[in-house]
């Protein structure tokens, strides 16, 4: 059985003196969605920065088999570590091209062969990204915005896609629009870690599920089991039964 692709042991991580995880444990193998579920303040997006190196921690996460305990964010960029954070910072001033482009810093740096040809995997991915390559990134909708942050984290060729809350702000469609995406990437084989307080979309595309409470996982287990666990129905889905 091969090792898995991301393994994190004992991982501890905050922001001062506050710890918000405490001890996390999981594990993602090659070509799986994982997600992360939990409330609010559980630590979800601290876990995904922990991991791309925004934030210090320690514990042990081992990625694509290299320990990263000395790997700078840069280190892990060109290891293949890919985030895509809540809040997409996106260069606002830019075209939507100019911002996907930017995107393949990795693959440049690699001198991947013709790497800028992603672009088109992007587009069509989004083609409403390819019908906007000129409009400036700041005068997107929400929804497309979600989109340019995600086509520009596919440019650099990641070996792990790294989602924080990619539903949050957005109308149900567009949601629905994501997920499709993220179900549509899990079947070409990207490797896809999850943070979303959406868990019952989340559960749907993922293979493995971890629920995050005050900074430690309390409950794991195929993503279709949680989906029926009765402690998951009523905290996180109960609200969302008769969708």
């Amino acid at each position: 059985m091969s090792a898995p692709l991301l393994e994190v042991n004992d991982l501890h991580a905050g922001y001062g003196r506050a710890e918000v995880l405490t001890g996390l444990n999981l594990k993602l193998d090659k070509g799986q969605v994982v997600t992360v579920i939990g409330p609010n303040g559980a630590g979800k997006s601290t876990t995904l920065n922990a991991l791309m190196g925004v934030l210090p921690s320690r514990g042990r996460v081992r990625f694509d088999g290299v320990d990263l305990a000395e790997a700078t964010l840069e280190d892990r960029v060109m290891l293949g570590l890919a985030l895509v954070p809540e809040k997409r910072e996106l260069f606002t001033t830019m075209p939507v091209e100019d911002n996907l482009v930017l995107g393949g810093y990795r693959a440049m740096r690699l001198r991947v062969p013709n790497w800028r040809g992603a672009l088109e995997r992007v587009y069509g991915l989004f083609p409403r990204l390819k019908e906007r390559r000129a409009q400036l990134a700041g005068t997107l909708s929400g929804g497309e915005r979600q989109m340019l942050a995600v086509g520009r984290a596919l440019m650099s060729g990641p070996k792990l896609l790294m989602l924080d809350e990619p539903s949050l702000g957005l109308a149900p469609l567009v949601v629905r629009d994501i997920f499709n995406t993220i179900d549509r990437l899990r079947t070409e084989g990207v490797s896809i870690l999850l943070v979303e307080q959406n868990a019952r979309a989340a559960l749907q595309v993922a293979d493995h599920g971890y629920v995050l409470e005050t900074g430690e996982i309390v409950l794991d287990g195929p993503a279709e089991a949680l989906a029926q666990d009765a402690r998951v129905i009523e905290t996180y889905l109960g609200a969302q039964k008769k969708d």
